[in-house]
């Protein structure tokens, strides 16, 4: 199985908000409440209960969206706006340095987990196509991880929210939320060991490992991933490289519209 990972392709942000006009007066309207009531918009709970916020899942949910979604479409508006507001900060992880993260421990290869930084306050992972996978709820089919958005709260909490099942043959994605933690936490997560049982990372796809295949089975497992990344970048800044967005539209993927930044293994 190839893996895509020459440029980046069209993020859940875009896919959720495709008037970047509209969505100007939508993050203004919520900045403009939040500051009115005094309400810290890291607090994703708090952010939720804004009234702004209500116009904001409106143009997020699909008509046909019901009440238990609201959770999960919350959170996608939570973190549309901190990546809006960061700059839309958008990360490329290639094949070669996906593996590294998931195959080598913390301190291989003369990369060591002294420090460990976020690269800005919010942003969004996005990993190659196809080589990572998870279910969206327990028993339910695995859908390939598309990425990562994160938000640090003051770092000091750390929010995560993985995007699944992005395919240009249909509309819509799956979201998971990992439940907020302490930044400080993060250190531990480089070598913790996140399933109960079995390796991290492992293949649960029938015939996963022929293609070398990877599985998000657990919470940790998203947080250990996150932890090497951020390690390694922050050890190896050279290792990040800008880009302008692709221009034209590709057959095989679709790109994106925004600048990223392609992060590679250095041997």
């Amino acid at each position: 199985m190839k893996f895509h990972d020459t440029y980046a392709r069209r993020t859940p942000f875009e896919l959720a908000f495709p008037d970047a006009h509209r969505l100007e007066e939508l993050i203004a309207s919520v900045a403009e409440e939040a500051e009115q009531l005094g309400v810290d918009t890291r607090n994703r709970g708090a952010f939720m209960m804004l009234g702004s916020v209500g116009s904001l899942l409106r143009e997020l949910q699909p008509p046909e969206a019901g009440p238990e979604t609201f959770q999960e479409y919350g959170a996608m508006a939570f973190h549309a706006f901190h990546f809006h507001r960061a700059g839309r900060p958008l990360f490329l992880v290639s094949t070669a340095l996906a593996r590294h993260l998931v195959e080598e421990e913390p301190g291989a290869g003369g990369v060591v987990p002294a420090d460990l930084d976020a690269p800005g306050p919010a942003g969004y992972v996005q990993m190659p196509r196809n080589l990572f996978w998870m279910r969206p709820a327990p028993g339910s089919p695995a859908e390939p991880v598309d990425g990562l958005f994160w938000s640090l709260a003051g770092r000091e909490v750390l929010h995560l929210l993985l995007a699944l099942g992005l395919r240009d043959d249909r509309p819509g994605l799956a979201a998971v939320i990992v439940p907020e933690v302490p930044w400080t936490d993060a250190p531990h997560w480089l070598s913790a060991q996140m399933r109960a049982t079995g390796r991290d990372f492992a293949t649960t796809l029938p015939g996963g490992e022929l293609d070398g295949l990877y599985s998000i089975e657990t919470a940790g497992e998203a947080l250990k991933l996150v932890a090497r990344l951020f390690r390694y970048v922050t050890a190896l800044p050279e290792s990040v490289e800008s880009h302008a967005p692709v221009q034209e539209e590709r057959e095989s993927v679709s790109p994106s519209a925004l600048p990223f930044a392609r992060v590679d293994h250095r041997a």
